[in-house]
């Protein structure tokens, strides 16, 4: 397999544009972004040239977790719409050769799911073993030391029949107990539900999480993660799961699968990917998102690019003809990619933007693209603890003050990282609520939206969504589609601690990628000679790598001779 061309897929050079319906577009003016609000911003994503659309979850919900806490697969929150409304907007994005993606969340439901209702109704519920029921330990405590993302314990006692049920995030998401083959066939059954609706696949939500080992054994390895992962991620039996999904399910439809999967290594990515195993398209990994921070330690540490290149490169290497990447530099759950990794100011938000997309979507795999990066949205700044949303921002602001951590370095901690950031509402104009809504939008809008909105990028043809739209129409052009997508990859310089510099190499073409990472003009020199130049973020033209002044923040491709 190594030596040959993987087959093509249809996903290979697609580009998904992921959409979280709560922020994207408000059409009742309820303040909360809908279906039919999606539907009206269909041609804006055409016009950008994605062709997926990754739509975080819609289903009915409590929104304890904004609707990643599902009490009905099958039905849609009244707040986003209708049935109707989600079949229309199938319809309407396949007329425009866009495909949806749906959240596919069954690690967990909602505690107000009729399957959780009746399990937890007695201990001889005939739905008793859908979830994760354990007896307390003899002193009364829970069942082991497991930790939650959001909560201290994965474990509450139902005081009604004295035992705990488990749940790795809000205890208002129980676990489904997937060894209950029970459970499996009624996932299988609402994922063809679905499919047959003409959906393009799933987006996975911690699917590595499925697979729990029988005897709940205490957590030893407490210096990274939360305590428990390394029992409950990544292990055989999610393997084992996910070969009979795509036995009973996937494999009957020609859809794009991705898992979220934090924890993973490149050898991880081969055996959820590889084709030939018969799991899924392609994984989230969180490596290149975890280096400038300790993610439940709550510390903040500098974008370190020498490192940030070496995981890339592996990811770009290892999977090469063993399995499929999906690129990304952010999403729902991340920060904004331009306060985080380039620069928000005014004088190089754009260029920076610019450059840190050219990065990414030079690269092999299925780049994904969070809505609002593709105009610069920036992060917002947060006050106080009571204006975040986001029940982990609440969380990890908890766990800091409680180790002695200020309230001023607990907020300076959110205001870099918080997944509220990304929630804010999409800013489309400059007028009231930046567009999104003619009523009170339900986390505050930007202050900046009369700056930075999709009305003012899509009329600037120097903006970052028309480079966004020339870098995606690379990736599916006839001229250097194969190379971008298929090429092989050779990072340069790997110590170089401003510049990423990488060639793409394909059936005698290549493409030599440069991107300065620092607000500072650096002289590089690059052996080959200048084909000619591909795209720049920079007006000027480039015909010598030798001697080459990159300004801040420049990033450009050209064909070598």
């Amino acid at each position: 397999m190594s030596t040959q061309q993987l087959d093509k897929r249809w996903w290979h050079n697609s580009v998904v544009y992921q959409i979280y319906p709560r922020s994207f577009n408000d059409a009742n003016g309820d303040g909360i972004g809908d279906i039919p609000g999606i539907i009206d911003k269909l041609d804006y994503i055409a016009e950008l040239g994605a062709n997926v659309i990754w739509l975080s979850p819609v289903y009915q919900s409590p929104m304890d977790d904004n609707g990643y806490d599902i009490s009905d697969y099958q039905k849609i929150a009244p707040e986003f719409g209708t049935m109707a409304d989600m079949d229309r907007l199938i319809a309407e994005a396949d007329k425009r050769g866009i495909k949806i993606v749906m959240d596919l969340v069954v690690n967990h439901t909602s505690d107000e799911h009729p399957w959780f209702i009746e399990s937890r109704s007695s201990k001889d519920s005939p739905k008793r073993d859908w979830y994760i029921w354990k007896d307390p330990k003899p002193d009364g405590s829970e069942p082991n030391n497991w930790e939650s993302f959001f909560k201290p314990k994965a474990w509450t006692l139902d005081e009604n029949t004295g035992q705990y049920y488990l749940h790795l995030f809000s205890n208002k998401q129980p676990d489904l107990n997937w060894a209950n083959p029970e459970v499996r066939e009624a996932v299988y059954d609402m994922m063809h539900f679905w499919l047959k609706k003409g959906l393009g696949g799933f987006r996975m939500d911690v699917i590595n999480m499925i697979g729990k080992p029988s005897d709940y054994p205490d957590a030893t390895i407490f210096d990274q993660g939360v305590a428990g992962w390394e029992h409950w991620s990544n292990n055989l039996l999610v393997h084992q799961y996910l070969r009979e999904m795509h036995d009973k399910v996937l494999k009957h439809y020609d859809v794009l699968t991705v898992g979220e999967t934090p924890f993973t290594t490149t050898l991880d990515g081969r055996y959820y990917s590889h084709p030939d195993r018969n799991e899924i398209s392609m994984i989230f990994q969180f490596e290149h998102v975890s280096i400038d921070r300790e993610e439940h330690n709550a510390v903040k540490k500098p974008f370190d690019l020498v490192q940030y290149k070496e995981i890339m490169t592996r990811w770009q290497e290892d999977l090469y003809q063993k399995g499929w990447n999906s690129l990304y530099w952010s999403n729902h759950d991340q920060p904004r990619t331009v306060s985080r990794y380039g620069c928000d100011s005014a004088k190089y938000r754009v260029v920076s933007a610019k450059m840190l997309g050219t990065v990414l979507h030079m690269m092999s795999g299925t780049p994904y693209i969070y809505q609002g990066e593709e105009i610069g949205m920036t992060n917002k700044h947060f006050d106080s603890i009571d204006e975040f949303n986001d029940l982990m921002a609440k969380f990890h602001y908890q766990k800091m003050r409680d180790r002695g951590v200020s309230d001023a370095d607990a907020l300076a901690f959110l205001n870099d990282f918080s997944r509220d950031h990304a929630r804010v509402p999409v800013q489309w104009n400059d007028q009231l609520n930046a567009g999104f809504t003619s009523g009170t939008p339900w986390l505050p809008v930007n202050d900046n939206y009369p700056e930075i909105n999709a009305a003012q990028a899509v009329k600037d043809d120097d903006s970052i969504y028309h480079h966004y739209r020339r870098l995606i129409a690379l990736r599916q052009g006839e001229q250097y589609g194969d190379v971008i997508v298929y090429g092989e990859h050779q990072l340069l310089d790997p110590q170089d601690s401003e510049v990423y510099a990488y060639i793409r190499s394909h059936k005698g073409k290549s493409l030599l990628t440069i991107a300065n990472f620092s607000g500072n003009s650096v002289v590089r020199s690059y052996s080959g000679s200048v084909k000619q130049q591909v795209i720049n973020n920079y007006p000027e033209t480039v015909e010598s790598l030798t001697e080459m002044a990159l300004k801040p923040y420049q990033a450009l491709v050209i064909e070598l001779e």
